[in-house]
């Protein structure tokens, strides 16, 4: 039964069929070969649904709404003539300007394409003039991107939450450590980079155009302290953050920067429905085929060929971030967590790993698979968006590549890098 499953799911995406026709084809396939026939098919139905009832995922729309508005107002920018103020100067000043707004509208948005949107569009044609070649300034911005998903608000934490059962609000805290290593990683390589190349810097900015761009930029510089701020001090719960989050965006563009007007909400609202719409369309496709393949004990099969009982817990990690890794390269990431995380759910039990640490990894390995060829998300994203080929767009991204999964291996052997604040906050 797995291999027609597979080989059904394979052939329809070879075909060029949307993720989702795939997997609900495997799905039904596999249920009819188990129930000999539709006749229960309600219950395939119900599991479905069920995969999207969490009161938890209300924040997912909130926080795709929030990053759409400000994708269309005036918060990137001022965010970006901030960082450029401070770092601009330097040597691979201008990269690192870009890694560092990457992971600040990471953090204002929780969204790697709304990033690569948002950041990519004003500092590719920068880093072009300042010398950096096309395949570099792709590479980074789309792997810089990617610290969206460690940044909360972040989605791929919310779905692996709700999937495990594990505190979202934990994940959060905990994802802040790792993506400011990665951030800080990138910004070395871009200082090496600028030095070997011997690129141009920018001017630097005086003490009052600094003071002019902090101000700027200083309401937007409060979304992660609404959203860290207010987990950390018990004010509100993570869905709840999403919708002050929504308010605080419509507020800031609307009224305070008023780059927005009315008229935009329509534009707003159905690009916001158009993405939801998708994403929870995935989540209940990929709860039914999990609990497809979980009935027909596949994930059990799989994890007995590889011999996972056996493995300690940093085994366990390492054949995860393996499977993360690999599947991502040609899936969409929120189905690959739906799909896998139920699979290695009873190694992590077994050898009493923190649930914590191990979303903080799977999460990690959904970022890389995003930027990683074949099929990675965001390569597909900047080629829509800056008309590239995509062996130019892919040229760049194998050091990128290799600093991400290195700081996977660091994760491993010092799991505090996660788990400090974490402690620091709920223990």
């Amino acid at each position: 039964m797995a291999t027609i499953m597979m080989v059904i799911m394979i052939g329809l995406l070879l075909l060029g069929f949307p993720m989702m026709v795939p997997l609900i084809a495997g799905a039904v396939v596999g249920f009819v070969m188990m129930f000999d026939g539709f006749g229960q098919m309600g219950t395939f139905v119900q599991q479905m649904m069920a995969g999207i009832r969490p009161a938890s995922l209300i924040a997912v729309p909130m926080f795709i709404l929030a990053a759409d508005i400000m994708t269309r107002g005036q918060s990137a920018d001022r965010l970006i003539n901030m960082v450029m103020a401070f770092i601009g100067h330097v040597k691979g000043g201008l990269a690192i300007s870009t890694a560092t707004s990457c992971t600040l509208f990471g953090a204002v948005s929780g969204s790697t394409q709304a990033t690569v949107v948002a950041v990519g569009s004003p500092l590719r044609p920068k880093l072009l003039k300042a010398g950096y070649s096309d395949s570099f300034s792709l590479a980074l911005i789309i792997n810089a991107s990617d610290i969206a998903f460690l940044i909360p608000p972040s989605i791929g934490f919310i779905i692996y939450g709700v999937i495990s059962e594990t505190s979202i609000a934990e994940l959060f805290i905990a994802g802040i450590g790792p993506g400011l290593m990665i951030l800080a990683m990138f910004s070395i390589y871009c200082l090496i980079y600028a030095r070997i190349n011997n690129l141009p810097t920018e001017e630097k900015s005086t003490w009052g155009q600094r003071g002019v761009a902090m101000r700027e930029a200083l309401w937007p510089l409060f979304f992660p302290v609404i959203i860290v701020g207010g987990i950390y001090g018990g004010i509100f719960s993570p869905t709840e953050a999403a919708a002050v989050c929504v308010l605080y965006a419509f507020l800031l563009e609307f009224v305070v920067f008023r780059s927005l007007k009315l008229p935009d909400i329509y534009r707003i609202a159905k690009s916001t429905g158009l993405i939801t719409a998708v994403v929870f369309i995935l989540v209940a496709v990929g709860t039914g085929f999990s609990w497809i393949i979980s009935f027909a004990q596949i994930p059990q099969a799989i994890l007995e060929s590889v011999g996972i009982a056996d493995m300690g817990p940093v085994g366990v990690m390492i054949t995860i971030c393996i499977a993360f890794f690999v599947a991502c390269m040609f899936v969409d990431p929120i189905v690959v967590i739906l799909v896998l995380t139920p699979i290695f759910a009873p190694a992590i039990e077994s050898t009493g790993l923190d649930p914590v640490l191990v979303g903080v990894l799977i999460t990690l390995q959904v970022a890389i698979g995003s930027a990683t060829p074949p099929f990675g998300c965001d390569i597909f994203t900047a080629i829509a968006i800056f008309k590239r080929p995509y062996w130019e767009v892919i040229r760049g991204t194998p050091p990128f590549i290799f600093m991400l999964v290195a700081s996977a291996g660091l994760l491993i052997a010092f799991p505090q890098i996660a788990l400090f604040l974490r402690d620091m906050a709920f223990r």
